[in-house]
């Protein structure tokens, strides 16, 4: 027995050992091998058996392509990809402001700057907000859980600004919440109630988004499910639908009609239009000026969505830079700057994005995306790393259960105040004490194209010669 004991006791010993040894020593040895093996097919298999001909294969096609390809060929069905385009667009990047150094100074940064913004100033109830910045139409159960709207209504109230409905239900605590509430009146049969058009402090006519433009489409029952469906006046089997057109043989004067009608029956808030960015963009503002709107909000081509076809995200519409600079010109020239607001959206991720679309010419700023990302955190960890992040923000996501609105609310709210910190702190390093005194004049480009196009100097230019002036 005690010969037994001895013997297992001596092969544990060995066995670890050499475990031991190998670890030491004979990993090298394996590898190289490996190495040495797999290298020889590689280096002498031809190309049309090799496994590395996926590498140009892939440089060629592109991953992202090939995913989109493969998943087509396995439905056979449009595919509704999330988040928006994910083309390389031109965008504000080249573009920088001006630092007040050596007369004007910089403002003290004590001092505080004004950042109030009022939207459709020609209105009889105009709509006051204390920043700039708005939180964008993402629908309630067509995308975002309940959960994730109150939180981000949450956060529009305490920072003093404005929330958008969206296409989709309409939670009535969400309007008890008490702060600015922009309606989206939508080409749908829900939220068209009047007492609720009564309550909204802004109506916006949707006619189009960045993403997915005008086009209307069917959501059915399984991917649209809970307390929406009901808010939504939806049957049990019924599939939502949101409509290509308000009515039959639509025309500018149905629209005309509906703006009117809307600004009775709230009393004249503040009625405008949503459009996407696209290449006839002054022709659909004199359309809009028709119809009587008292503002614009112009979502460029670097919008996202819930879920819309790659080719309408990727290959219909404008940049927003473009969209912004061209809508901003075209509104001046008709003598409608100051009269009918500007709102821009489509791509605006970070502080700096924000304030160079306001000194472009836009009034105020729809924020989506971000916010989608900053609600989240640090909830999107529930998720991950086996799920994406926005599981935990849809509606239909694997996670929304989880989700803690307090969180959520305290996220939303410390980005939006940082964000309007960093814009003072800029306006303050361009010697300016409030948000009106910003212009394009505050803005030059390191791209001698985007600094052309836009109408600012290009910044390896002498200032002087460009502006025939000096103090």
């Amino acid at each position: 027995m005690e010969n037994i004991f001895y013997y297992l006791t001596f092969g544990m010993v060995a066995i670890i050992f050499t475990t031991f040894i190998f670890m030491l020593f004979g990993w090298r040895w394996f590898m190289k091998l490996m190495v040495k093996h797999m290298g020889k097919i590689i280096l002498s298999d031809s190309y049309q058996e090799n496994v590395m001909e996926l590498m140009p294969g892939l440089r060629h096609m592109g991953i992202q392509n090939m995913l989109e390809n493969s998943l087509r060929a396995e439905t056979g069905d449009v595919l509704h990809r999330p988040m928006g385009s994910s083309k390389k667009w031109p965008h504000l990047d080249p573009i920088t402001f001006i630092p007040a150094q050596t007369t004007p100074f910089p403002i003290d940064g004590e001092e505080d700057v004004d950042v109030q913004v009022t939207i459709g100033p020609n209105a009889k109830k105009p709509m006051e907000i204390k920043i700039p910045l708005m939180i964008s139409g993402m629908a309630y159960g067509i995308a975002l859980s309940e959960e994730v709207r109150l939180s981000l209504a949450h956060a529009a109230k305490m920072t003093g600004t404005a929330i958008n409905s969206g296409e989709g239900a309409v939670l009535p605590e969400e309007i008890n919440i008490g702060g600015k509430y922009i309606l989206q009146f939508s080409k749908t049969n829900w939220a068209k109630e009047e007492d609720l058009i009564k309550r909204a402090d802004m109506i916006e006519i949707k006619l189009g988004q960045g993403a997915l433009f005008g086009t209307g489409g069917k959501i059915s029952p399984k991917n649209l499910t809970g307390r929406a469906r009901e808010l939504m006046g939806l049957e049990e089997n019924e599939d939502a639908v949101i409509y290509d057109n308000f009515v039959e043989d639509q025309t500018l004067d149905d629209l005309k009609e509906l703006a009117d009608e809307l600004r009775r029956i709230t009393g004249g808030v503040p009625i405008g239009a949503k459009i996407g960015a696209g290449g006839k963009i002054e022709e659909d503002i004199d359309h809009l000026i028709y119809i009587g709107v008292d503002y614009i909000a112009v979502d460029g081509g670097q919008a996202a969505t819930f879920g819309a076809a790659p080719i309408l995200s990727d290959d219909v519409g404008i940049p927003t830079l473009h969209a912004i600079v061209r809508a901003a010109n075209h509104l001046e020239k008709r003598g409608m700057k100051g009269k009918i607001s500007l709102i821009a959206s489509g791509g605006l991720l970070v502080p700096g994005h924000f304030l160079k679309v306001l000194a472009l010419g836009a009034d105020a700023v729809y924020v989506g995306s971000a916010m989608l990302f900053t609600v989240s955190h640090p909830q999107s960890l529930n998720a991950m790393p086996f799920e994406p992040p926005t599981q935990v923000v849809w509606n239909q996501g694997k996670f929304k259960d989880q989700f803690k609105i307090e969180e959520g609310e305290k996220s939303a709210e410390k980005f939006l105040t940082a964000s309007i910190e960093e814009i003072k702190m800029a306006l303050r390093a361009m010697g300016k004490r409030s948000l009106k005194e910003l212009s394009k004049k505050d803005l030059v480009s390191y791209d001698e194209l985007t600094a052309k196009m836009v109408g600012i100097p290009f910044s390896f230019e002498p200032w002087e010669e460009k502006q025939g002036h000096l103090p």
